[in-house]
């Protein structure tokens, strides 16, 4: 690549012009902007840092990964010149204000950076402009969101908090510094200009197929470790407003969604399971942060999870089974297990886009003559979810105002009492009814109340958010079978499914390298990745473990499957599939990896567009059934 090569040259050298150009003023400015030197200097090395977190596992440091970046010159460049255009504004500030600038904007970087990694550890990628939308979701997770720092984060600010406790003495040194309009100008140029350049050879000629600055990517990890972490925000703000604007599809590209549905379907014959549960009630719970690597588990010689447990001898149990949800968290599990689409790729669905309508399980079965009922033990503005789900077609929803407070345990209302009301409310249901309801307790950190804490355990393991975990989940699945038991004393059962599964992970979600430090830890606790259990359980059913890879995507259809739904109301609509009636063996988790085995290249490719085209359907409302 000669051409590249001397492309490289030419840019090097015109940087070094400016840089000298630049150092000349800056030096005429005074001896005071060895600060300056010292912040772009500083942000560079804790960007570095950032690297080698993030591309390994968001907590230990890997050196290798952390200048990764320089097998490619560009990008070191690219990093450099998005902290200069930052800081070039502190030249429009004279005096002890200067220096002051210069610290903000340090700060400012820094606390991005630790943001960003709490974000990565929680979800696996990093804070957005959406994310301000959902902030009102914060009130009752702030033990939560304080228990993803980790000491690590300390090398973000320690200079900071030196900077501050000694900017009192230092700052007035700087009342020679001037306002400097030109150096501002010629650092802002000069650094823009150098991404500009660098975006239009890379994203515009694509003279490196391999390389990109402003491009969305399946891996967040890419995007951010190419334009740095300021680069990234500002890349994320520019997408921001572009998904703000009204997505119009045009005849193409719906008959490109028409297209992909239509290679999805199977055609398959029927078989046994098909109308196994048809008429019966439909009970589906939620169960917060159940993970599948706990199922038919001990500790200590306890049962974690007994009653899931016995449920198992009479359900369908799916021990291949991942999450899939993204942004929205537990409110993307809402969505997908009643609708089968996909959430959006940026910010939270239920927030965004709360009113669109769906082809939705609980308007099938309302067709077919039943009664449909969401509950939720927080209040009904949590994410959105009672204004979304009477969107999807749930006839009436119950929050927490329904309840009486009678115990609160860690987020809200406990998983005993909430169940126990429960309990009555289902009793009173007319039938056939569809009841979809999700807890709450087993939530992170797990801080369970001691008196719950029924597990024997070791001090050591006790003490851990894994013992924590263990504890919390033993509590939730003690309440479900309190649950169960009640319904089957109220003559309930015998005419009832039940369908149980996670949310998403937990302990291996937020906490997975505090288990990895656990001292001789069961090969068990380190299994789990991304993996969550679904049930369907119903007296008549035999017990039978369903090995085919699926996720959350595919409880619709499945469920529908097993209802007795005819699949033409809705195959052309399922982003999933039946479980149950597959030839296929993998699924998509929601960023873009593909778990199991693919039959040909373009079977996995039209695997992943199905993330594409989920936001496409949702962000133009291409479900609206609606008669007008």
């Amino acid at each position: 690549m000669k051409i590249e090569r001397t492309n490289y040259r030419t840019q090097g050298a015109c940087l070094v012009n400016s840089l000298q150009s630049i150092q000349a003023s800056l030096h005429r400015v005074g001896r005071h902007e060895k600060l300056f030197h010292y912040t772009w200097l500083a942000l560079l090395f804790k960007a570095m840092f950032f690297l080698g977190l993030v591309n390994n596992d968001g907590v230990h440091f890997s050196f290798s990964k952390a200048f990764q970046l320089f097998t490619y010159k560009p990008f070191f460049m690219i990093y450099i010149s998005f902290e200069v255009a930052l800081l070039s504004v502190a030249f429009l500030f004279r005096g002890k204000f200067h220096y002051w600038m210069l610290v903000f904007f340090n700060l400012l970087l820094s606390v991005v950076m630790v943001v960003d990694l709490m974000n990565f550890r929680a979800f696996g990628n990093f804070f957005s402009v959406h994310a301000f939308s959902q902030a009102t979701n914060l009130h009752n997770l702030w033990e939560s969101i304080i228990s993803m720092v980790r000491p690590v984060d300390l090398v973000f600010v320690i200079d900071i908090i030196l900077l501050l406790v000694v900017g009192y003495k230092i700052a007035p040194r700087f009342k020679s510094v001037v306002r400097s309009f030109p150096i501002f100008l010629m650092l802002i140029l000069s650094s823009s200009g150098y991404i500009f350049v660098n975006h239009f050879m890379l994203d515009v000629l694509k003279i490196n197929d391999n390389s990109f600055l402003f491009k969305r990517s399946w891996s967040s990890n890419q995007t951010i470790s190419n334009l740095s972490p300021f680069g990234y925000h500002l890349y994320d703000a520019y997408n921001y407003w572009e998904d703000c604007q009204p997505l119009l599809l045009s005849v193409e590209d719906q008959q490109r969604i028409e297209a992909w549905f239509t290679d999805k379907r199977e055609n398959l014959p029927v078989n046994h399971y098909s109308n196994k549960l048809q008429g019966k009630n439909l009970i589906v719970i939620q169960v917060e942060s159940l993970e599948n690597f706990v199922i038919g588990k001990r500790v200590n010689d306890q049962e974690i999870t007994p009653n899931l447990n016995r449920l198992l001898k009479n359900s369908l149990y799916f021990s291949r089974f991942y999450e899939q949800v993204w942004n929205g968290t537990s409110s993307d599990a809402d969505l997908m297990i009643n609708t089968s689409v996909y959430p959006v790729r940026q910010g939270a669905t239920f927030f965004r886009f709360p009113g669109n309508t769906y082809n939705s399980l609980p308007k099938i079965l309302e067709n077919q003559g039943y009664q449909t009922l969401a509950i939720h033990p927080d209040k009904g503005g949590y994410w959105n979810w009672r204004q979304a789900l009477t969107a999807i077609g749930f006839q009436r929803t119950i929050d927490e105002s329904y309840f009486e407070m009678d115990e609160w345990i860690g987020l809200g209302i406990s998983d005993g009492s909430y169940l126990r009301q429960v309990s009555s409310v289902i009793k009173a249901e007319k039938q056939p009814f569809y009841t979809f309801l999700v807890t709450l307790t087993s939530h992170a950190p797990f801080n369970l109340p001691a008196q719950y804490c029924d597990l024997n355990l070791n001090p050591v393991l006790d003490q851990s958010k894994l013992g924590g975990y263990f504890q919390s989940i033993h509590y939730t699945d003690q309440k479900i079978g309190e649950f169960i038991d009640q319904l089957d004393r109220d003559g309930l059962l015998e005419n009832t499914a039940i369908v149980l599964y996670g949310d998403h992970t937990g302990v291996h979600k937020f906490y997975d390298d505090e288990i990895k430090q656990l001292q001789d830890p069961e090969s068990w606790w380190l299994e789990g990745y991304n993996q969550i259990p679904l049930l369907i359980y119903a007296k008549e059913i035999f017990g039978e473990e369903i090995e085919t890879i699926g996720g959350q995507i595919d409880i619709m259809p499945t469920l529908a499957y097993l209802m007795g739904v005819d699949r033409k109301e809705y195959e052309g609509t399922a982003m999933g599939r039946n479980l149950l009636n597959t030839n296929k063996n993998f699924t998509v988790l929601s960023n873009g990896q593909v778990v199991g085995n693919c039959l040909s290249d373009k079977e996995r490719e039209d695997a992943i567009l199905g993330l594409k085209i989920a936001d496409e359907i949702i962000r133009s409302n291409y479900l609206n059934f609606s008669d007008d």
